[in-house]
């Protein structure tokens, strides 16, 4: 049974990886890393094992991870057997192609580009990712108890709230506001003739919620409060 976060890197990443997987654990969550006891006996069957218990994995991607076969092996097994894909982007400047773009297509990525240098940017990445997971695979995780002592001490990290998320939530790139359902009057877009349903606030709302659903061939996004699907002008995807 599916009962851990699997990360998966190349081996320049090591440290940063390391980084984020101690944070994980220290937060409460069930983590499973290669060098962190992940490995025992014959080295194909470990991952193996590793793959095939993880509820959701989370490649670190970079050129040199593109490139191994060794990743390649692991993600791609993890992804035929249905597990949740986290990507990580550490690459400045490069995006992912070939086997590696192909199933990470259409995914939301965290960006940690700049997670090693800046220990204020490491601290928001780290959130994000548990969201993240917790949003994919929360109902599959069995997350700790986090001791008082450690959920008390004061800085600038504020400890999440490990509960699996009612949506998701999405940030205009550019003015950088939350996208919500919008309610009174529709207008309508003569050239797309698609009606507007969506506005952009300050603050997410009840209305800026938004469940993933597959459909044929694409994924589409249902609106938590109001069952309305986003960009159209229905109720149907």
């Amino acid at each position: 049974m599916a009962s851990h976060i699997m990360l998966s890197y190349q081996w320049d990443d090591q440290a940063l990886v390391k980084r984020v997987y101690d944070r994980l654990v220290e937060d409460g969550l069930p983590v499973w890393l290669d060098i962190e006891g992940g490995v025992k006996g014959n080295i194909n069957d470990a991952m193996a094992a590793g793959v095939e218990g993880a509820a959701v994995i989370c490649p670190f991607m970079t050129p040199a991870y593109q490139a191994s076969r060794s990743c390649k092996r692991e993600l791609s097994y993890a992804d035929s057997r249905e597990a949740a894909i986290v990507p990580v982007m550490v690459a400045r400047n490069w995006e992912a192609s070939e086997w590696l773009g192909l199933v990470t297509a259409g995914l939301l990525w965290l960006d940690f580009r700049n997670a090693e240098t800046n220990d204020e940017h490491f601290e928001s990445c780290l959130q994000s990712l548990e969201a993240e997971i917790m949003y994919n695979a929360g109902h599959l995780l069995a997350v700790a108890e986090v001791p008082r002592d450690v959920a008390d001490e004061p800085g600038p990290y504020e400890k999440p709230s490990l509960k699996r998320k009612p949506g998701r939530r999405f940030l205009h790139a550019q003015s950088m506001l939350y996208i919500r359902e919008s309610v009174g009057e529709q207008t309508w877009d003569p050239d797309s003739g698609i009606r507007s349903k969506v506005e952009l606030c300050e603050e997410p709302g009840e209305r800026g919620s938004w469940e993933e659903h597959k459909g044929n061939g694409c994924k589409y996004f249902r609106n938590v409060a109001t069952n309305g699907y986003l960009g159209t002008s229905g109720s149907s995807p």
